[in-house]
């Protein structure tokens, strides 16, 4: 089926819920889309990062991010979060949203803080137009005030700090958590060696390309991440996150008990 006629048979008249597949193939075509007028580097970067990381349908499926939520998101990069958001608005609102993926991430509120000032400039242009307008933040995440909150995501980026500046951030979520709120945090499993280099490695390369320097990174395992998280009021569901890869990441689906 032709990418147009994909769009006829999922966007047409009929309000039906459709299946995840054909769901996520619109939801990432449209998140992505969103880039086009941004740059050609912007486009390929959110239809390569959306399409390939698994993460990203992960987050829509089982209410990860759940309705009217108030979202937090460290280390944004350009937004693609919040513009996969803006896409599942338009599904909740056709009624087209997968029954098995539990309740639409519909109606959320954003807020994402980055630390290089190109990624927000990409996000700032790309997202100008959504209702309502996100908060896109340029700062240090160990510095940068973290406002209440429902829901933080934080993917791939702790690691760009030391230990302690680890636990501080991970503590300031914690005190910006309501009560029953939600982390999102993905890690790469230190005690797996080769998966765990592999993905470090990786990163420094897309680092590169993004026109940043790779910073030194600070791992942990499995299991002292859980016990640190656990330590803060956590109770920790870890989830593998390298499907189709050769990583050792995990996502640490933790709700404040």
């Amino acid at each position: 089926m032709s990418s147009q006629g994909l769009r006829a048979h999922t966007l047409g008249d009929a309000a039906h819920p459709l299946e995840p597949q054909i769901a996520w193939q619109e939801l990432h075509r449209s998140a992505s889309d969103r880039y086009r007028g941004s740059g050609r580097f912007a486009w390929h970067f959110a239809r390569g990062k959306l399409g390939r990381d698994p993460v990203f349908r992960a987050l829509l499926q089982g209410g990860a991010v759940p309705p009217q939520a108030r979202v937090l998101d460290i280390g944004c990069g350009q937004g693609l979060l919040a513009s996969l958001l803006a896409a599942c608005d338009a599904f909740a609102a056709a009624k087209q949203w997968p029954e098995p993926w539990g309740a639409a991430p519909a109606h959320t509120r954003y807020t994402g803080i980055d630390l290089m000032p190109r990624d927000i400039a990409r996000a700032q242009q790309a997202l100008a137009t959504l209702e309502p307008p996100p908060t896109l933040i340029c700062g240090d995440m160990r510095t940068t005030p973290f406002p209440p909150c429902d829901v933080v995501v934080v993917l791939d980026v702790l690691h760009y700090v030391d230990i302690a500046a680890q636990d501080d951030v991970l503590a300031r979520i914690r005190t910006a958590l309501r009560p029953s709120g939600r982390l999102l945090l993905r890690v790469g499993d230190a005690s797996q060696r080769w998966g765990f280099a592999a993905s470090q490695w990786v990163d420094r390369i897309v680092t590169s390309v993004r026109g940043h320097r790779a910073p030194p990174t600070y791992g942990r395992t499995l299991e002292q991440w859980r016990a640190t998280l656990q330590a803060l009021g956590f109770a920790v569901q870890a989830l593998p996150m390298s499907r189709g890869t050769p990583f050792a990441n995990v996502l640490l689906r933790c709700e404040v008990e």
